[in-house]
């Protein structure tokens, strides 16, 4: 409609919609904000049916338009609105999902899930890799928990969606390269970054190293670090180079660092960490003796 494609009266400041159940999210977002362009506080009044009569979609719709009114709201809508409609199943032909039922993360982690178990059954034959020769080999995913403040502040990128786009970009990154190149660009854009940024950049770094290593969970807590080895006890992971490289780490900090044996795994355990540049520099010293008794 003609509200939707634009049209701009900066006085308007109220919007009146009837039987609002019967649009999408994306049209009402829109038509909504065709009032409050300029300085007047406006107003978006939805006409509906009562609540209960509406189906379960529509009152989501609706409650969801209610919650999310902030400007730079428009993220968190799409989000919702895929919640609520569903992905669709992404390896068959029907194109409804179940994804209102758990979430969008959810969601994806369960078809990570299924693809990984398929790739390891029914297809192992055309994904087995035999030769698990690399402590990446036995790890999928890093996860760190910390107490540390690691995220981009309010203060230092104002907007919103511009912090959500940095975050994007920065999950995508892949390589020391482009993690410097994203450091640099922040700094040019932004200033001299702050400690909660410079964390976040190391532990980017920091969930690289740990997974060439073969923790599959760091916990950096009150001055503690904690490595969960993804292998069990009886794995050949522990017949690799950069596990002889971990116990001559340990070896050279016998104080500091130990391996302590929970239910059937091993774990990582080093004393006084008061920062992420210190988890960066062990596991890096780490990795750094492996790559030396290759040569």
């Amino acid at each position: 409609t003609i509200i939707e494609t634009g049209i701009d009266i900066p006085n308007a400041n109220t919007i009146i919609i009837n039987n609002a159940n019967h649009f999408g999210m994306s049209d009402l977002h829109q038509m909504r904000g065709r009032v409050g362009r300029s300085n007047k506080k406006a107003f978006c009044k939805l006409i509906s049916p009562p609540l209960h009569s509406l189906t379960d979609e529509a009152r989501k719709r609706l409650q969801a338009l209610e919650q999310f009114t902030d400007l730079g709201s428009g993220f968190k809508i799409a989000m919702k609105d895929l919640e609520i409609r569903g992905a669709g199943d992404l390896l068959g032909g029907e194109q409804s999902g179940f994804i209102s039922e758990m979430g969008f993360d959810t969601y994806q982690k369960i078809l990570a899930e299924a693809v990984k178990e398929l790739k390891e059954n029914e297809f192992k034959e055309l994904y087995d890799n035999p030769d698990k020769n690399k402590g990446s080999d036995f790890v999928d995913e890093v996860q760190i928990d910390t107490d540390m403040a690691v995220h981009i502040p309010d203060n230092y990128v104002n907007n919103i969606e511009e912090r959500l786009k940095l975050y994007q970009r920065l999950g995508a990154i892949a390589t020391e390269e482009e993690l410097q190149f994203f450091e640099l660009e922040l700094e040019d854009r932004f200033g001299p970054l702050p400690r909660q940024v410079k964390d976040l950049l190391y532990s980017v770094r920091i969930k690289w190293l740990a997974k060439h290593i073969g923790f599959t969970k760091l916990i950096i807590k009150m001055d503690k670090l904690i490595g969960h080895f993804a292998a069990e006890n009886n794995s050949e992971y522990y017949q690799l180079p950069i596990f002889s490289a971990v116990l001559a780490y340990l070896q050279r900090n016998p104080r500091k660092v130990q391996v302590k044996q929970k239910a059937d795994k091993l774990n990582f355990v080093a004393q006084n960490i008061s920062s992420l540049e210190d988890v960066h520099h062990m596991l890096s010293s780490i990795v750094n003796r492996e790559k030396r008794a290759e040569a």
